[in-house]
């Protein structure tokens, strides 16, 4: 379970949503905005006055549970060991992907040519590499953070360089919400990490967004890709028509 802090955190997330201030909150449950204050600023909630204020905002109690759970201190990355595991085993790596999309063990099973015996025992493995904690009836927690990623150079993105980037990029990404844009600029330090600050925020966003449409039909939603990368970086052609010296 979460700490308070978690679910007073993904509690306010939500009010901020829904355009709902301390005040109007204090109305709708029959409380002084100064109480309302008191309560969130010391942390001091039972779970039946949780389950008040969640109504109160319209938002299923489910949902800041689960919202608190994703925003709990989760591991960063993976070890190297850890990564050359997924890689070495297709069906584990689906699975880890998958678990990071937040895919149910049904659903996995159904849109892919995977059993219902192997994928269990991918989620068992995961749990033991530390990815997920695995809970009854093939459920799990996701136990990475909000800043996981990839080994810079590991094994998980050495496997998506060479069997990925070119299926990737392949596509025309004209299709419904596809987009795909080049914009090179010269930057300070300072902006790069600004701009990069600007990025992460917007994995959050689409983690966010993955999130609420969960509560869809299977068949109203569909597999999108983000990929974002932020480099000094000059395509080889041009940097081999630079000037040797300034004239």
């Amino acid at each position: 379970m979460s700490t308070p802090e978690h679910l007073l955190q993904a509690l306010r997330a939500q009010m901020r949503r829904a355009g709902l201030t301390y005040r109007v909150l204090a109305e709708r449950v029959g409380m002084s905005e100064s109480s309302i204050k008191r309560v969130f600023s010391q942390g001091d909630m039972t779970l039946a006055r949780l389950e008040q204020f969640c109504e109160a905002v319209g938002v299923p109690l489910h949902d800041v549970l689960q919202e608190a759970l994703q925003a709990a201190p989760g591991i960063d990355e993976l070890t190297l060991e850890q990564e050359r595991s997924l890689v070495a085993d297709p069906v584990l790596l689906l699975v880890a992907v998958c678990c990071l999309g937040h895919w149910s063990f049904e659903h996995i099973v159904e849109t892919y040519r995977v059993d219902a015996a192997p994928c269990t025992a991918a989620l068992v493995r995961l749990d033991r590499l530390g990815l997920i904690e695995l809970k009854p009836l093939n459920r799990y927690r996701l136990c990475v953070s909000r800043t996981f990623r990839w080994r810079p150079d590991g094994p998980v993105q050495a496997y998506f360089r060479e069997h990925v980037v070119a299926d990737y990029f392949g596509g025309r990404f004209d299709g419904p919400g596809e987009t795909l844009l080049t914009v090179p600029a010269r930057l300070s330090v300072a902006s790069a990490r600004q701009a990069r600050q600007h990025i992460e925020r917007l994995a959050e966003e689409l983690s966010r967004l993955h999130q609420d449409d969960a509560r869809l039909p299977t068949h109203e939603r569909d597999g999108y890709t983000l990929v974002v990368g932020l480099r000094s970086w000059e395509l080889a052609a041009f940097t081999a028509m630079r000037r040797t010296a300034p004239r």
